[in-house]
């Protein structure tokens, strides 16, 4: 039985906004009608990492590091991984959610590069110190981030995938959440990205949107009521600056439905065709195999 949409939408508004775990279990526990049943429904709301890896972190099929690097005096910390078969490939950023570089999107970072990517999920709260272990302390950490040094750390991880001798060259972005919105920044400020995928993320400031030179494929919930009503006045942005995009509304799924690590809010059909067309799109732009 599917939870009440009251609780699927307190969630939703303690994972975005400044609502602290104690006002967030009061007011679960009065939704739910007991403290057992508010468990019972934050073990189908909460991550589980392990359950929903898909991708092994020793799959004989890639290579993976983590990465220390400094590039255009910006300092990179993150998780590289490449298929093992020697070829030239497109690059591709991967951007999380508000709970920083944690072990469900290394699984996604994984995912991309077998589908045939050089990719790079990069750790953007580095300048804070790292993704902390607790995901409510890393979602406390991203007010503190400055937006240019997020834009910062997006243009030199860029720069450190497309120069890299197996590269095409041209290099692509995919986020989630607060990352899908970091991907609509990114490609206002960095010419150099060729394709953006916003997967439920916040658009862009709208003055900015004839900046944009990548092509850009934004993929939203129809539950998602706070960011679809945006989207109406992102769009007619876009096609006043002939902006070469696609608008995707996933019709009865809820905001996060590609991450399988909730088992209420994830959609299996959705995030299924979400990422296919994501794969499909980002080989097309990118040169990928």
């Amino acid at each position: 039985m599917a939870l009440d949409r009251r609780i699927v939408e307190l969630y939703d508004e303690y994972t975005h906004k400044p609502l602290d775990r104690r006002s967030f279990m009061n007011r679960l526990v009065t939704l739910a009608g007991s403290v057992a049943a508010a468990e019972a429904a934050l073990a189908l709301l909460e991550p589980n990492y392990a359950q929903a890896q898909q991708v092994a972190p020793d799959d004989a099929r890639l290579e993976a590091r983590r990465i220390a690097e400094t590039v255009n005096g910006v300092s990179l910390r993150g998780y590289l991984v490449a298929p093992k078969t020697p070829a030239r490939r497109g690059g591709v950023l991967v951007i999380h959610e508000n709970r920083g570089l944690n072990p469900h999107i290394e699984d996604v970072t994984r995912r991309m590069a077998l589908a045939g990517f050089t990719a790079l999920g990069l750790d953007f709260l580095t300048p804070l110190g790292g993704t902390p272990a607790d995901p409510d302390a890393a979602r406390a950490l991203f007010p503190q981030l400055k937006p240019e040094d997020v834009v910062a750390q997006g243009r030199a991880a860029l720069a450190l995938l497309a120069a890299r001798p197996d590269a095409t060259g041209k290099v692509g972005a995919v986020g989630f959440c607060w990352g899908g919105g970091a991907v609509n920044d990114l490609a206002v400020a960095a010419p150099e990205l060729t394709a953006g995928v916003v997967f439920y993320g916040r658009s862009p400031d709208l003055a900015k949107v004839p900046q944009i030179k990548a092509r850009l494929l934004i993929q939203h919930a129809a539950r998602d009521t706070r960011l679809v009503e945006g989207l109406p006045a992102y769009e007619a942005a876009l096609k006043a600056a002939h902006i070469r995009y696609q608008a995707i509304v996933y019709p009865d799924v809820d905001h996060a439905f590609h991450n399988d690590t909730s088992a209420e809010r994830y959609n299996a059909a959705a995030a299924r065709l979400a990422w296919e067309r994501t794969v499909a799109f980002l080989a097309s732009e990118t040169g990928a195999a």
